[in-house]
């Protein structure tokens, strides 16, 4: 709703933020180690947590309630993210893999496997039809969400840190441990 903001911290909790003010809402308690990534669905209701004890938590948003717990991964949780109909949310792990659970009854769907390192950043495109992660091990891959295959792999010097997708579905930005930041287009990584 662009009026409040989600915080994740190493003190193991979430806080709730009016974005306005500076205001603290509320705290969401739950995890028990640090709170390592945070995404929201598109109708702002519900606030997914991924952490360090290897789970995800899904809160209610208005009243600070946990909904329930997300139990699949062997180690840390280091990115969510959510498909814009807000039905299912991707996590990757330090356990080298992606998990696609379904939001409205907690259950894990299935597990993308593939990359050989730890995965520190996961993204949906705005279709909600492909995945996009990068990973430890060099590389940024595209995944067909409903065939779970990996369509293309592209491969960096460097670990990749962070990715994101453009309005437009086309256009990735991967960021790598180097600093170096590429700007890729998916068709032509498909077609190419």
């Amino acid at each position: 709703d662009g009026q409040r903001v989600i915080s994740g911290s190493g003190d193991k909790t979430l806080k709730v933020w009016n974005l306005a003010t500076g205001e603290e809402l509320f705290t969401l308690n739950g995890h028990s180690q640090w709170v390592s990534a945070v995404a929201v669905t598109p109708d702002g209701q519900r606030v997914i947590s991924g952490s360090v004890d290897c789970t995800l938590k899904v809160w209610n948003l208005e009243t600070g309630a946990e909904l329930f717990t997300l139990n699949g991964h062997s180690r840390s949780v280091s990115a969510v993210a959510v498909t814009p109909d807000g039905q299912r949310v991707i996590s990757g792990s330090v356990d080298n893999t992606l998990k696609v659970w379904n939001l409205e009854t907690g259950a894990e769907l299935f597990t993308l496997t593939g990359h050989s390192q730890w995965v520190r950043a996961v993204v949906v495109t705005p279709d909600g039809q492909r995945v996009i992660s990068g990973s430890d091990d060099n590389t940024l891959k595209v995944w067909n969400l409903a065939t779970r295959e990996i369509i293309v792999t592209f491969t960096g010097d460097t670990s990749i840190y962070c990715c994101a997708v453009a309005p437009d579905g086309t256009t990735i930005v991967a960021g790598e441990a180097s600093g170096r930041v590429h700007f890729l287009r998916l068709e032509n990584m498909i077609e190419g």
